[in-house]
């Protein structure tokens, strides 16, 4: 699987709340409305200017703060397929897979990597490459690879196991 992109580029601690303001999170419920305000304090021309297939480039602790899933959502809404950085916190990355977005840690490909430029991912040869060269990353589980080709958890369960939709399990009352 390779991707393609240009890539955008942040600092360190960029947290959930940067990604996408808590102030947001209970008044604005459509996904696409959300989207608009994806970075909006840290880089104002990102919701309006990012193209689908374009990456995230970020330093180190990616994501830190609060589990807020939207911080994940309005980057995959708006089309961004990859995060590269030099950390990412620990449930960011996981929802980063659970909503299909591949998170990518590769401290020496950030330091090379310049805003705006186009950079390509070959995730079975475990590669990035850009201008400054070529840099190879930990390899991806199959579990990993098989959920980001999928477009996510609920996509991929969805394909394995045939349904139109993963039935929730019938709650009984108490006693």
């Amino acid at each position: 699987m390779n991707l393609t992109g240009k890539v955008w580029k942040y600092g360190d601690n960029v947290n959930t709340d940067v990604i996408f303001p808590g102030k947001y999170t209970y008044t604005v419920t459509d996904p696409m409305e959300q989207a608009k305000h994806a970075l909006e304090d840290l880089d104002a021309n990102f919701a309006r200017s990012v193209q689908p297939g374009d990456m995230i480039v970020g330093g180190k602790n990616w994501g830190n703060g609060s589990s807020r899933e939207q911080a994940v959502g309005v980057l995959k809404t708006l089309g961004v397929r990859a995060i590269i950085a030099k950390s990412i916190a620990r449930i960011y990355f996981r929802n980063a897979v659970n909503n299909g977005v591949l998170p990518i840690v590769c401290p020496a490909a950030v330091e090379a990597i310049e805003n705006g430029e186009t950079i390509s991912l070959d995730l079975d040869a475990h590669q990035i490459h850009c201008r400054a060269g070529v840099f190879d990353f930990p390899p991806l589980s199959p579990s990993l690879v098989n959920i980001i080709k999928a477009g996510g958890l609920i996509p991929m369960l969805r394909q394995k196991f045939g349904a139109e939709h993963l039935p929730l399990p019938e709650v009984k009352g108490g006693e």
